[in-house]
C-alpha cells in the first residue's frame, strides 16, 4: 500500500520551499511509525493525516501569517497539532507546544528532532501552569472557549507586532451555538470552507479572539 502524499498541502500552498516540502512529506512515516507505538492519532485517521490534522492545523496560516519573532503558546496540543504545522510553515516565529500528557509531548519532542524544527519547544505541562506571556494562544479541538478563554488569561503579552492584536485562535468543529452564548461579542468566527474545499471541512471553523 502507497504512503499518502502532501498534495493537497501542496495545492493550498504553492510557494513552498524545497525544505518545506521535505518536511511535511516526511511527517505521515514520522506519525505512522510512532502510531504504531502510541495512539496519538486515531488509528481510523492515520491515512487522512494531510487532511485532517495537517491541513486542518493550517487554517490558522490562511487566517494570519505570524510576523518573524511572534511568540506562539499551543495548548494541548496532542501530537503536535497545529503546532508543528505551523512551525514548518514559520520557521522564524516561536512555538512552545504544551500538554498534560507526557507521552505526546514525546513524540512532540522526536518528531521536532527528526524534522530539524530549531524554532519548537514542548513542554509536559498544564497549559494553566505555563508562566510565559505569547502574543498567541492556538489550539485545536481541546475544550471549550469558556476554558480556553481561562487557560490564556495573563499569558498574551500587550506589545504588539502583527496585523491583528494578540489573542487566542482556536479551531473548532460542530454547532458552537450554546458553548458561545452569554460570551463576549468580539469572537470573530470563520468557515474553513472558505479556503479548503473538501467535505470534513463543511462544519468546521476557526476562532479567533483579540485580548489586548
Amino acid at each position: 500500500m502507497s504512503r499518502p502524499l502532501p498534495t493537497e498541502i501542496f495545492h493550498h500552498f504553492p510557494n513552498l520551499n524545497d525544505s518545506q516540502k521535505e518536511k511535511f512529506t516526511a511527517l505521515y512515516p514520522l506519525y505512522e511509525d510512532w502510531n504504531s507505538k502510541i495512539n496519538v492519532i486515531s488509528r481510523k485517521d492515520i491515512d487522512q493525516l494531510y487532511i485532517r490534522h495537517v491541513l486542518h492545523s493550517l487554517a490558522i496560516y490562511k487566517f494570519i501569517q505570524f510576523l518573524p519573532g511572534t511568540k506562539v503558546l499551543d495548548i494541548g496540543t496532542g501530537g503536535g497539532f497545529p503546532g508543528i504545522p505551523l512551525a514548518i510553515m514559520m520557521p522564524e516565529v516561536d512555538f512552545l507546544l504544551t500538554d498534560s500528557i507526557g507521552k505526546k509531548i514525546n513524540v512532540v519532542l522526536e518528531v521536532s528532532a527528526a524534522l530539524g524544527l530549531k524554532n519548537v519547544r514542548a513542554q509536559h505541562i498544564r497549559s494553566e501552569m505555563v508562566r510565559e506571556k505569547f502574543d498567541f494562544v492556538v489550539s485545536r479541538a481541546v475544550a471549550e472557549m469558556k476554558e480556553l478563554l481561562q487557560w490564556s488569561h495573563g499569558k498574551i503579552s500587550s506589545k504588539q507586532i502583527n496585523a491583528i492584536p494578540n489573542g487566542l485562535i482556536c479551531l473548532k468543529g460542530g454547532d458552537l451555538k450554546d458553548e458561545f452564548s452569554g460570551l463576549r461579542k468580539d469572537i470573530e468566527i470563520h468557515a474553513l470552507t472558505n479556503w479548503f474545499k473538501d467535505e470534513f471541512f463543511e462544519t468546521k471553523k476557526l476562532i479567533y479572539v483579540p485580548l489586548v
